[in-house]
């Protein structure tokens, strides 16, 4: 059997290479304002107040051959929180709680994902991160779903809608003002709508 030279041996590394599966780039999507907020809710006295607050940027990277390498960052508009109470509105916006005039950004960065049993980011999936408040970065873990618009076609995925679903302490975070009327724990639930980047 004849040995291959040196030529032989790059043009057969070269072939084996092509035909190797090559794997795609993460997909690249940029948020639908129109169709995004974050819903939030926390107890004031015994009363479950509930409000909103914009998502003001996101940035989602999918990758389908790998989908737990996908990452959201996501940045929410505090000045434009709303809650159904305007005494409780102020008090949140002022500098014992959220303190918007200096520090008018939420912002959440995945780090990893841990998908959900079916290995979809959906039905259990969960989004671990780094989300910063005032001027603190903690680690917060999310429950996370990923899905094509109702009525798609299973191959259209140029519009994606997020839901990240968790709680957080906001003393963990510095906001800890009116701990006397105000309980610690505040749930998050945010809805954004993606869409493919061109």
């Amino acid at each position: 059997m004849p040995l291959l030279n040196r030529r032989d041996m790059l043009a057969a590394a070269l072939l084996l290479s092509m035909l190797r599966p090559v794997a795609a780039a993460p997909v690249r999507y940029v948020l639908d304002q129109n169709r995004s907020e974050v819903g939030f809710s926390f107890d004031l006295a015994g009363t479950r107040l509930r409000g909103t607050m914009p998502v003001a940027h996101a940035e989602v990277l999918v990758d389908f051959s790998n989908l737990s390498r996908s990452s959201v960052d996501v940045t929410l508009d505090v000045a434009k929180a709303r809650v159904s109470l305007p005494l409780a509105r102020r008090t949140m916006l002022g500098p014992d709680i959220l303190w918007a005039e200096r520090f008018p950004e939420i912002r959440f960065v995945s780090a990893r994902i841990r998908l959900g049993p079916d290995g979809r980011i959906s039905d259990g999936a969960e989004i671990v991160g780094h989300m910063t408040i005032r001027d603190t970065t903690r680690p917060v873990t999310l429950r996370a779903a990923l899905y094509r618009q109702p009525g798609s076609a299973p191959e259209d995925l140029d519009l994606l809608n997020i839901r990240l679903t968790g709680s957080i302490s906001r003393r963990a975070f510095g906001a800890s003002g009116r701990a006397d009327i105000v309980r610690d724990r505040v749930n998050l639930d945010i809805s954004a709508t993606v869409r493919r980047a061109e």
